[in-house]
């Protein structure tokens, strides 16, 4: 008792002396045991849908439940790509049946041609769930937009000469306005309407309906640390993680998991809803694996995991850390990453 009360007086005069403090509380709640997903719920009866499934993570993350043995539904926006990923999955299924009468890989895996931010449609899905499987145990969130451009070069407003240089035209026209306010609305329906309505459509359902309810949602670093030309993806990303973290508040019968990935590979930023162009290295290059972020999700949601980093984890959390002790260091990183001059 005597040394957290050392620690808080001393945090008093150096925010640096959070840091033991913060591990020493959170000591007994690592240790603590809990029964295994598992036990609860075996991977061959699970039941999960994949908002998000036509492309990237969502798309590996669907073969590899298939691959487990579990019911899967993927919901996607994109027809053709979406039957691509459904066949997929349909032969990751059948490969891990192989030899088992009883499994019928088509009957376990679904494809539903849906947008995630759609409420009809939302609910239209929830109701064929309940009558064909009754219930849902794993609901993954991954869909998402992109948007790649400064907020005001979406109302048709550029700097010209760097930091301190003029505005061209000199303020927003209304035709400008109008623009930015319409991109907005679409990085907002993609990243925070989606997971909103989700989460309206699938809480109750999945309290209702399944032993151990779990609920994924495929974040971003940018989330918690901004990034520069992506102003519209980090803060409607920033709103959907600070939704589904206050839901794990309001619901502690779910277990909420939220990946914060660094860049993955893959060409989600060619449907930037702002059309604008990459200015980082070749995410195709440099980013994370799919297959890898995947198969991290998995573990997460088997473990019960809350706020994963995936992709240099401890740097990242030293980052996250950092930008509330010494911002300005942090965002010259991101400036630079981002190509981005000021």
């Amino acid at each position: 008792m005597y040394k957290v009360k050392s620690l808080i007086e001393a945090a008093q005069t150096s925010p640096l002396t959070l840091i033991p403090l913060a591990a020493l509380l959170a000591t007994p709640f690592l240790l603590r045991g809990s029964p295994k997903r598992s036990s609860i719920i075996p991977p061959s009866q699970e039941r999960v849908v994949v908002l998000g499934a036509s492309s990237g993570v969502g798309r590996v993350l669907a073969s590899l439940y298939a691959a487990r043995g579990a019911r899967v539904c993927l919901v996607a926006r994109r027809e053709a790509e979406l039957k691509k990923a459904y066949a997929q999955s349909v032969v990751a299924a059948a490969a891990a049946a192989s030899g088992k009468k009883s499994k019928d890989a088509e009957r376990d895996i679904v494809m539903v041609i849906a947008d995630a931010s759609d409420a009809t449609q939302m609910f239209d899905l929830r109701t064929r769930l309940e009558k064909e499987w009754g219930g849902l145990d794993t609901l993954l969130i991954m869909a998402g937009v992109s948007a790649l451009r400064p907020l005001l070069e979406t109302a048709g407003v550029e700097r010209q000469g760097g930091g301190g240089g003029t505005f061209v035209p000199a303020d927003c026209t209304l035709e400008g306005l109008q623009d930015g306010v319409r991109i907005a609305s679409a990085a907002i329906k993609g990243n925070f309407l989606g997971p909103l309505v989700a989460a309206l459509t699938f809480i109750p359902f999945m309290t209702r309906t399944s032993p151990s309810p779990s609920i994924l949602h495929l974040s971003t670093l940018a989330a918690i640390i901004p990034m520069p030309t992506r102003s519209l993806y980090t803060s409607s990303k920033a709103a959907a993680l600070t939704l589904l973290q206050a839901l794990a508040i309001e619901h502690p019968e779910i277990a909420f998991t939220n990946m914060l990935p660094v860049t993955i590979e893959g060409d989600f930023r060619r449907s930037a809803v702002d059309g604008g162009r990459v200015r980082e290295d070749d995410p195709g290059a440099n980013g994370l694996r799919r297959e890898d972020v995947a198969k991290r999700c998995v573990e997460a949601v088997d473990g019960g995991e809350r706020n994963v980093f995936v992709g240099g984890e401890r740097l990242n959390r030293l980052f996250h850390l950092m930008y509330w002790l010494w911002p300005s260091a942090v965002e010259r990183k991101t400036r630079k990453k981002y190509n981005f001059v000021v």
